[in-house]
């Protein structure tokens, strides 16, 4: 990905028609400004315009132009998680988000913030203070609030050439015959008049005129508006004409459409055709007909398809699901869907949690991944304690192989507090919140929370969860440093999760014992480490195979055995690139970088280092409180690299290892070496001479602005500059420009 692309925003599926003046009026208030709030009716299209700016402006922004989708949040303690996972870092609070942005230069689209205004006044406000280089881009029906904040109104499209464009061009996407001429340009302006210029009614009309005349659009949504001019006086009037717009769409659906419409609105943030055939169905609508009914919702752009993940997927519009929600409520159907689609969610967890050791884990981290919003929507629901529990105990692979620990760490601490009673639900729920507190270093809490869930699995007769106690109990000790009564733990745990769920369910805790072993030098930790190999490859499972191979690995090298040991490191990596879980790969690639230094690939281990380091400063914590591997193999392995490099080259290789944007690509840098951005790749000079002059200055540590003031050029030419230079030298960050320049042009003076 070129530097310039860093960042998560959608690619438009549809051209941007107007708004010439907003879009440059934005990007100049926006230079300035460190907060810009686009506010405006609904459907006046501020999302769309925040986005069109945030993708014009990538050149400006060299540490990524993020896009934050709010619409889902329903509860302002998940705003902060909300942004941290967009940024692609779910694990950090909001305090360690301050931190990972600091010093970064990134925009922000805090979307849809209207209904959660003052949890984003506070995150706005946090990450402000934290990151001088940090701006924000907000969408909302109210401003923020804060001392700072700059305001723009988005005004409606102007009827007589936007809005007028606007619906020719969305028009002849479905009907491509169709013109806008003299004889209909009167209809045509009086139509757009009537839907007064918003983007999203026009939106929705021009969907219709695949099968309506622009006369008999016109005068149905004059009629419309008619009926609605007798409604609340309190609602302003582009929101009543948006809700004439869409119930206008919504008239023109057939009952079953309406009534799936209705239904889909229970999902947050979007949905598989499986969970709507699960959801939706029954009472009116028949499971085989809801593929259909999704493509003609899609037709008239009620639903969107789109993909995540590599999933197809669809979603509606905020508008238009608030839309069917108040539908829904009327129709005394809301209970129901609600129940049945936190009965989905359920059903998902508990199906994935229950077959985690066997074939799929990367395709059902990946599934939790995108549904992360109606997961927290379904334990949103306060109606049914139990269920909520658990549901947020069958998420424990999501919470804690999926990179989501502090939001799972909330939400299981929630639903413990609501649901006390003792039932076999909250014993599954203490052990994965234990599980959850132990990968943090909150070895009180986690254990707390065993003490009392192996109280409930004795009480109960419950053999599994009995078993994850013993487990959780020796990895509590080998957290502590104490190995030899967590080894005696794992034995037992391994015998026990074979009693009560199958030799498969023993795997990690074999990999822990071989852990343990290996660190004590026990010579038979090896054997026990294949052993967990083997029974992975026979079950199909990965996840604990790759920690297994880990193992191996390190009894390879502790042997001196290091060609030994990088093959098979090599071999856990490429299974753990498709978990994208960072304090496992933080901890494997920290091998490798021991490995490759003991080979002699000084350089490569220090970068190698560099991403290790990046991972942990991201994750918000020591790598000590993970069970790190005894610090003691970091120190040789630093001082032997710093011996053969000296100081400041390792410095700078350290520098240019920290180029990555998630654990994945840290993985890829780290086993292709054609992947990290090696400066002699590249040629001794592939800049320009004004490029290498703004190179330069960037190594000495100056910002744009400070750049543009020196050479005399505007902030926008050396944006330009700056952005070259990534894009020639395939870098994503600051750091790795002043890495270059030291190895190719020698010391900065």
């Amino acid at each position: 990905m070129a530097a310039s692309r860093l960042g998560n925003l959608p690619e438009a599926f549809t051209t941007f028609v107007g708004r010439r003046h907003d879009l440059a009026e934005v990007r100049r208030v926006l230079g300035s400004a460190r907060l810009l709030t686009l506010t405006g009716a609904a459907g006046v299209g501020k999302t769309r315009l925040a986005l069109e700016v945030a993708a014009a402006s990538r050149k400006a922004f060299p540490d990524g132009t993020w896009l934050v989708d709010l619409a889902p949040v329903r509860d302002a303690s998940a705003v902060a998680g909300a942004a941290a996972t967009a940024l692609g870092v779910p694990h950090l609070d909001v305090q360690q988000l301050a931190r990972y942005l600091a010093g970064r230069r990134s925009l922000i689209v805090l979307d849809n913030c209207e209904h959660q205004v003052d949890a984003c006044a506070d995150l706005v406000t946090m990450l402000l203070s934290g990151g001088p280089e940090v701006r924000v881009l907000a969408t909302s029906r109210q401003t923020l609030g804060i001392v700072g904040e700059h305001v723009y109104t988005v005004p409606v499209l102007s009827v007589s050439d936007e809005a007028v464009e606007l619906l020719r061009d969305r028009v002849t996407a479905v009907r491509p015959e169709f013109r806008i001429t003299d004889a209909n340009w009167d209809t045509v302006s009086r139509l757009c008049a009537a839907l007064d210029g918003l983007p999203l009614a026009i939106e929705l009309t021009a969907s219709r005129l695949r099968t309506l005349t622009v006369e008999q659009a016109a005068d149905r949504m004059e009629d419309r508006f008619a009926l609605l001019t007798g409604g609340s006086r309190t609602v302003r009037p582009q929101q009543r004409t948006l809700r004439a717009a869409i119930d206008w769409s919504y008239e023109l659906c057939s009952p079953t459409e309406r009534l799936l419409w209705n239904r889909l609105s229970v999902f947050a943030g979007g949905f598989g055709l499986d969970a709507a055939e699960d959801v939706c169905a029954g009472e009116g609508v028949a499971p085989h007909d809801v593929l259909d009914l999704l493509d003609r919702l899609v037709v008239q752009s009620i639903v969107l398809p789109t993909e995540e993940e590599g999933m197809p997927r669809y979603r509606l519009l905020e508008t238009i699901r608030e839309y069917g929600k108040e539908q829904l409520a009327g129709s005394g159907e809301e209970e129901r869907l609600l129940r049945r689609h936190r009965d989905f969610c359920l059903a998902l967890a508990t199906r994935i949690a229950d077959g985690w050791y066997g074939p799929g884990q990367e395709k059902a981290l990946a599934r939790l991944r995108v549904e992360h919003a109606n997961l927290l929507a379904a334990l949103d629901q306060d109606d049914d304690p139990q269920a909520s529990l658990a549901l947020a105990g069958a998420l424990r692979y999501h919470w804690c192989v999926g990179g989501f620990l502090a939001e799972g760490q909330r939400r299981l601490e929630r639903a413990l507090a609501a649901a006390p009673e003792p039932t076999p639900a909250r014993a599954r729920a203490l052990c994965a919140a234990a599980w959850a507190a132990l990968l943090q270093g909150a070895y009180a809490a986690a254990d707390r929370w065993l003490a009392e869930a192996g109280e409930l699995g004795e009480r109960q007769d419950d053999q599994v969860v009995r078993a994850h106690v013993v487990g959780l109990r020796g990895s509590l000790l080998s957290f502590q440093g104490r190995l030899p009564e967590a080894i005696q733990m794992f034995e037992r745990a391994i015998v026990a999760h074979t009693a009560a769920e199958g030799e498969a369910s023993a795997l990690f805790d074999l990999f822990q014992l071989a852990a343990a072993q290996t660190h004590l030098g026990h010579s038979g930790a090896v054997k026990i480490a294949r052993r967990a190999v083997a029974l992975a490859e026979a079950h199909g499972e990965r996840w604990a195979r790759a920690h297994a191979l880990w193992m191996v690995s390190q009894d390879a090298w502790t042997r001196g055995n290091p060609e030994e040991a990088l093959a098979v490191i090599r071999a856990a990596l490429e299974i753990e690139r498709g978990f994208d879980d960072p304090l496992s790969t933080a901890l494997m690639l920290e091998s490798l970088a021991w490995i490759t230094a003991s080979l002699g690939e000084h350089e490569r281990a220090a970068r190698i280092l560099g991403s290790v380091l990046k991972l942990w400063r991201d994750l918000g914590a020591d790598d000590a409180a993970f069970g790190s591997p005894p610090s003691e193999d970091r120190t040789r392995c630093v001082e032997s690299i710093v011996r053969a490099l000296g100081r400041e080259a390792y410095d700078r290789a350290l520098s240019v290892g920290s180029g990555h944007d998630s654990p994945r690509t840290a993985i890829d840098q780290a086993l292709d070496p054609g992947a990290q951005p090696v400066a002699q790749d590249a040629g001794p000079d592939p800049l320009t001479p004004r490029e290498l002059e703004v190179a330069l200055l960037v190594a000495q540590g100056m910002s744009n602005r400070q750049i543009a003031t020196r050479l005399v050029l505007s902030l926008r030419t050396v944006d330009f500059h700056v952005a070259n230079i990534r894009a020639k030298l395939g870098f994503r960050t600051r750091t790795q420009i002043a890495g270059w320049w030291v190895a190719t042009q020698g010391p900065v003076e």
